[in-house]
């Protein structure tokens, strides 16, 4: 399978820059399993869900990661993408190259790390001279939101980002971007879902800066996922498992709260509680356990997620269904609008 596959042609100006406000006013694509696809908004999600289903979410929050520091007199930025323990993190770092095991980088006065390990790529492990919650109330004093790189600030996240880059169930705090098709949903909306019959459970994904990562070889056999960690609970599991057995679907909120649900699933589709990191590659072909429907939003050109839904509701199907999108306008990626996908059969 090659990269190639899964190239298209979008407009630049369909990359949206801003989201909608408020948040479940953004159009909504549903693909049902068989017959055309409908243009609709998200506020129609209730009635196309059934009593019974229950809806997966993931509840990361994401943290300001992005720093700007000093080695000695040299400007150093490093963005965190991985938590490795308490105190310290994988980073993305500019420039790498001058950057060597020992190296301190001095973030503000009194905070600062030092470089344990230099990787692959860019990548650096830091160790902070602080953890747990010292180290996050020190990213909340002097990081930055990292938006994806195709957004565009000169100046950074801005206050509206802030807000607007976070769901409004974010609860644990360790992401580095959002899980973007939870930022459609409003108190209204959860409750409308509520009133429904659609269970809602919670997972957690910590989503990691890999998910930027463009894709460099052109055999997708070859390509290797940066690690995320996720967490599922018993409860939840239980949940999800119940629901199954009397009938109702399985409803991913976004593609992190897929990948951890079909990570946490046995071969046989059963579920149990899952701690750890999850590096699940989905390609066309993959065999999917536990998950029927999927909400998420519109995919970047030969990026590992327009695979993944390919892979989830066909490839032919997906290409239509994008070129029907970028025709009537849909708003593309993280600040865009959403679809929800049937699962093929």
């Amino acid at each position: 399978m090659r990269l190639s596959d899964f190239d298209f042609e979008l407009p630049r100006e369909a990359i949206a820059q801003r989201p909608v406000s408020p948040r479940d006013a953004a159009r909504l694509l549903h693909l049902p399993a068989e017959g055309p696809a409908a243009d609709l908004g998200v506020r129609d999600l209730p009635r196309l869900l059934r009593p019974g289903d229950v809806a997966v979410f993931n509840d990361t929050r994401v943290i300001p990661s992005r720093l700007a520091g000093r080695r000695g007199t040299a400007s150093v930025e490093v963005t965190l993408h991985k938590r490795e323990t308490a105190a310290a993190w994988w980073a993305f770092a500019r420039p790498a190259r001058k950057l060597h095991a020992g190296d301190r980088i001095d973030f503000a006065e009194g905070f600062h790390a030092l470089v344990e390990t230099r990787g692959d790529g860019g990548e650096v492990l830091l160790r902070f001279d602080r953890e747990g919650g010292d180290l996050m109330a020190a990213l909340d004093r002097h990081g930055l939101l990292p938006l994806p790189p195709y957004i565009h600030r000169p100046g950074g996240a801005d206050s509206l980002d802030r807000e607007t880059y976070q769901t409004v169930y974010a609860r644990i705090g360790g992401a580095v971007a959002a899980p973007t098709a939870g930022l459609h949903f409003t108190p209204a909306l959860l409750q409308a879902l509520e009133e429904r019959g659609v269970r809602r459970v919670t997972a957690t994904l910590h989503v990691g800066a890999g998910t930027f990562l463009p894709v460099k070889h052109d055999d997708l056999a070859q390509h290797r996922m940066h690690a995320e960690w996720g967490s599922l609970s018993a409860e939840a599991a239980a949940a999800i498992s119940a629901a199954r057995a009397a009938g109702g679907r399985v409803v991913a909120i976004g593609t992190t709260a897929l990948r951890l649900l079909e990570s946490a699933a046995g071969p046989d589709g059963s579920l149990g509680a899952f701690e750890g990191e999850t590096d699940i590659f989905i390609l066309p072909g993959y065999r999917f356990r536990a998950v029927d429907l999927l909400m998420t939003n519109f995919h970047l050109p030969k990026s590992t997620l327009f695979m993944l839904v390919c892979a989830f509701a066909g490839g032919e199907r997906m290409r239509a269904a994008y070129a029907h999108a970028i025709e009537q306008g849909y708003r593309f990626f993280s600040y865009g609008d959403g679809s929800l996908l049937e699962r093929a059969a």
